[in-house]
C-alpha cells in the first residue's frame, strides 16, 4: 500500500479537485476537528484530526466506502472491546492479526486509510470471525490463533 496524503488535493475516487474547509459543508453543523477535505466532484470527504485540523484521517470517502468502514468497525471493534482489561494491546494484537491475513504491513492496518477493494477483503476475513470467541492473553496476544 502506498502512503495516505494526510493533506490530499486531488481526490483517490474521481480525480477532482479537493479543498480543506469547515466540516459543517457535510454535517451541516461543525464536528470533531471542525474541518474536512471535500471533492468539490464527487463529494467524496474525509475528517481531520482534533489535535492536527490539517491532517487527513486517512483517504476520501464515498458513501459505499464510509459503510464498508462501518461494517468492518462494528466487527472489529466487536472483537477487541469485549476485552476491556487488555484495551490497547487487544487492540493492536487484532491488527497486527487483520494485516497478516491481508499481507500488509501493521501500520498500513487502518480501516481509515483502505480504498473499497480493501474495505472488501477485510469484510470477509472479519465476518468468518465474527462469531469466534477470540482469548487474548495480558499481553494483548491473540491466544487462539485464528488463520482463515
Amino acid at each position: 500500500m502506498s502512503e495516505v496524503n494526510k493533506h490530499p488535493q486531488i481526490c483517490n475516487i474521481c480525480g477532482g479537485k479537493v479543498i480543506y474547509t469547515t466540516n459543517d459543508a457535510v454535517y451541516n453543523r461543525k464536528y470533531g476537528s471542525g474541518y474536512c477535505y471535500l471533492c468539490t466532484v464527487c463529494r467524496a470527504y474525509v475528517g481531520t484530526h482534533k489535535p492536527r485540523p490539517k491532517e487527513a484521517l486517512g483517504l476520501l470517502a464515498n458513501d459505499r466506502m464510509r459503510k464498508g468502514k462501518i461494517m468492518c468497525h462494528d466487527i472489529f471493534d466487536g472483537k477487541w472491546k469485549k476485552n476491556k482489561k487488555f484495551d490497547g494491546k487487544t487492540r493492536a494484537a487484532l491488527y497486527k492479526w487483520l494485516a497478516r491475513q491481508l499481507g500488509i504491513d501493521t501500520a498500513d492496518c487502518h480501516f481509515g486509510y483502505f480504498d473499497l477493494d480493501m474495505l472488501l477483503k477485510s469484510y470477509k476475513i472479519l465476518v468468518q470471525i465474527k462469531y469466534i470467541d477470540l482469548i487474548f492473553d495480558g499481553n494483548g496476544n491473540i491466544i487462539n490463533e485464528v488463520i482463515l
